[in-house]
């Protein structure tokens, strides 16, 4: 998160030498006096609401790091695998057992959660834990990558939005699930980053770690290209409200010049620029930009080709926009355009209203930040842009969640300062409205992901397993034991099954014809699942050698499970 630098101005406690982020201060005094040759005398740097010292920040930003990891990773087995995720632990279970998988448009979603989780469960073995500590620790990262924001929007500002993010209902509940949203959001925000790192700093591995990021985004989810656009949007915004507003290089509390260093300014050629950027200005530039494009060229089809194993993945994936254009705009998941400010009123209101008023800020007063602009205008637009199209799933607010809370910690930060010139008061009274916040944020997380866990009633607790599909599991693996094996014949007549597969994955004997069928052999087949419909059929078939065990088990939302045992295995 690197070194603590005063909120208000660039030109305090400034080193001899190299500064944190790369670039010499000789040269930036060089950038100073021709910006004031051109422009005239720069306008006065705007007095610091409030600084953190830096161990207090260190202190609070392990603080917060510490709650991020235990809400992630606390008992990530306590509720059953979601239908998505038996669907991924089915793709990752090839991949390990037979070194096998094949990127196919129509799953939708990337290969690159099977590749990284890869190491975890052959280390580990196949575990619900395992799987679904990948994503906890890419939310724990996505909260990190909050806090390095501190440059740019202020150091209460980062402080604020990565409590929220950490505390957040919808970040913490699909963090714990094996999906790819978490380490999607994570790869967009680490962009973001990156690229604001060389905006600074010119550092070639700052713009490789940019492409690195893109190329992630887009091996993980094919919506990447909706994040991408609504990024440039939103700093084109920024940079165009600037102009109107009269920006003039003014950057409240934010550290970070507002007008580009050795980054920006190199790509467009300014032989000026001192440090690594006056390296890339010249010679070196061309090379990084080249560099960049063939890592994120390598990136895309060593994992969409399967590791140079499936070329027509590569192909595919192309075809993947397609596919996804035409999902997004059909009946299948569609709700109102109002769905997900619905659904944050409900869980994550806190960032909603306190975003929304953060934008307000950020665009309307008097001494301007760029950055903030960039957040708010990148948070509203891929809410916008996601209500625009008919598609709509909740952990989708994942992509807009973390940049509204961006907006919502600046908007905080703001309000201390305003409350008071003493840095003691500002501070008590940010702290007071964070805590609130956060407090709101904190309890629905704890009852979506420790109580309610199944309840559809919450809008992020969407076609999730029921608890007492876990029940039937332990049923047949008790009938197995009765009859002393470990994988007991399992047929499963329901056309609805997941995540069954991945409960029974150490089982070569459960099967998934989906269909009733006119005879069982009770020497082969010890269990039958079957719905609740097809129960007269069961009972016709299966009667006179195997009995209904327990009552209904409920699947998830409209799909309730009837389970039958052979007579002499069956529960007493």
């Amino acid at each position: 998160m690197g070194k603590q630098v005063p909120t208000a101005s660039t030109k305090r406690n400034r080193k001899k030498g190299r500064d944190e982020w790369g670039a010499t201060s000789s040269a930036q005094k060089r950038r100073a006096s021709e910006e004031t040759g051109r422009r005239g005398p720069a306008p006065p740097e705007p007095a610091s609401a409030f600084d953190i010292p830096e161990r207090a920040w260190l202190y609070a930003a392990a603080a917060i790091l510490l709650v991020a990891l235990v809400l992630r990773v606390y008992a990530l087995d306590l509720k059953p695998l979601h239908h998505d995720e038996g669907v991924n632990g089915f793709f990752l279970t090839n991949l390990l057992r037979q070194g096998h998988y094949a990127y196919d448009p129509e799953n939708y979603h990337g290969p690159t959660l099977y590749y990284l989780t890869l190491p975890f469960v052959a280390l580990t073995g196949l575990h619900t834990v395992v799987i679904r500590l990948v994503p906890s620790l890419f939310g724990v990262g996505v909260v990190w990558l909050v806090l390095a924001l501190r440059r740019y929007v202020g150091a209460v500002a980062a402080l604020v939005a990565a409590l929220l993010v950490a505390v957040s209902p919808a970040c913490v509940f699909y963090s714990r699930y094996f999906i790819h949203e978490t380490p999607f959001v994570f790869f967009t925000l680490g962009l973001v980053v990156c690229a604001l790192r060389f905006r600074e700093t010119g550092a070639p591995s700052d713009l490789l770690l940019a492409s690195a990021s893109a190329a992630l985004m887009f091996a993980t989810k094919e919506t990447a290209f909706i994040s991408a656009g609504t990024l440039g949007l939103a700093w084109l915004t920024a940079v165009l409200w600037e102009r109107i507003h009269g920006g003039g290089g003014r950057n409240r509390y934010a550290s970070a010049a507002v007008e580009p260093e050795g980054g920006f300014a190199s790509l467009w050629g300014d032989r000026g620029v001192g440090g690594f950027g006056g390296l890339i200005a010249g010679r070196a530039m061309p090379t990084a930009l080249a560099l960049a494009v063939v890592l994120f060229a390598f990136i895309w089809v060593a994992f969409y080709s399967s590791f140079f194993t499936h070329w027509q993945g590569v192909a595919d994936s192309f075809k993947a926009f397609a596919v996804w254009r035409k999902t997004g705009m059909s009946e299948f998941h569609a709700k109102p355009w109002y769905t997900y400010v619905e659904w944050l009123v409900q869980e994550d209101a806190a960032v909603l209203v306190l975003g929304t008023f953060g934008a307000l800020v950020a665009l309307f007063e008097r001494r301007l930040n760029r950055f903030a602009v960039f957040f708010a205008a990148w948070g509203f637009g891929l809410l916008v842009a996601y209500s625009v199209i008919s598609y709509k799933t909740p952990w989708l607010v994942l992509s807009f969640l973390v940049p509204l809370a961006v907006a919502a910690g600046y908007l905080v930060q703001a309000f201390g300062a305003s409350v008071s010139r003493v840095p003691a008061k500002s501070l008590r009274a940010a702290a007071v409205l964070a805590a609130t916040a956060a407090s709101f944020g904190l309890y629905h997380t704890y009852v979506i992901n420790f109580v309610e866990y199944d309840d559809d009633r919450h809008p992020y607790v969407y076609s999730q397993t029921r608890r007492e599909f876990q029940d039937l599991v332990r049923e047949i693996e008790r009938a197995g034991a009765r009859a002393g094996t470990k994988q007991p014949g399992v047929a499963t007549a329901s056309p609805e099954y997941w995540p069954s597969p991945w409960y029974f994955r150490d089982n070569p004997n459960a099967g998934y014809e989906g269909q009733l069928a006119s005879y069982y052999d009770p020497q082969k087949t010890l269990a039958i699942i079957g719905r609740e419909d097809q129960l007269p059929q069961l009972e016709r078939v299966a009667g006179g050698t195997y009995t209904r065990v327990g009552g209904i088990y409920p699947l998830r939302p409209g799909v309730n499970l009837v389970l039958f045992v052979r007579r002499d295995l069956a529960s007493k």
